[in-house]
């Protein structure tokens, strides 16, 4: 009897399951998360992209919601039609608190980091002079080109840090230097959360 026949005539074992000939079988692979990989970015990144870079407040002044800052919409050369030293930006923003300006009285000169939030090459305004400046054009036009900052230099508290927003840059100036502004800022972290209207709209129900 040939071993074919022997093949033949054995039968399967209780419980035992037949191999499938994995020559013939079609083997599949599933990747799982497949559609998870690519482009899908996380749920912060997208929030983060809905959230506009400033806002108009219709006040005088500008909400910057990601960084949780509130800024003048005009700066120092609105009020003086000239430049200010580093000790007479001091006074200018103890004027401001005095005021209540838009309601607040905890305006600042802003850090150098701050003053750098404002500053883009993609935006163009224009200065008192007319030349170009890299803010967004929300602020108002035809202001200084720089900003003092608080920051003063260690062991030269005779010199502090300004930013251009011409070029992008801060420089040690010497606070008696005349030939500078200032734009203040305050913290808004206790503002709420900025929401698009359509988000807001979703909150509304009616029980």
């Amino acid at each position: 009897m040939s071993d074919e026949e022997l093949m033949e005539g054995q039968e399967p074992e209780e419980g035992a399951q037949a191999v499938p000939d994995q020559d013939e079988e079609d083997i599949q692979t599933e990747w799982l998360g497949e559609e998870e990989w690519g482009d899908e970015e996380d749920d912060e990144e997208l929030a983060e992209k809905e959230v506009p870079a400033f806002i108009d407040n219709g006040d005088g002044t500008i909400s910057d919601p990601r960084n949780k800052l509130m800024w003048a919409k005009s700066d120092s050369f609105a009020e003086f039609k000239y430049g200010i030293n580093w000790f007479e930006a001091q006074d200018y923003c103890e004027s401001l608190n005095e005021k209540e300006f838009a309601g607040y009285d905890d305006w600042r000169l802003c850090s150098t980091e701050e003053a750098k939030t404002m500053f883009s090459f993609t935006k163009s305004s224009v200065d008192k002079d007319g030349s170009e400046i890299h803010i967004d054009e929300v602020f108002a036009p035809e202001g200084g080109h720089n900003t003092w900052t608080y920051v003063e230099k260690p062991d030269y508290h005779q010199y502090a840090e300004k930013f251009s927003y011409v070029t992008g840059n801060e420089v040690w100036e010497h606070k008696d230097n005349e030939y500078s502004h200032v734009r203040l800022v305050r913290d808004a972290s206790e503002r709420e959360d900025y929401e698009p209207e359509w988000r807001k709209d979703t909150k509304k129900f009616q029980r």
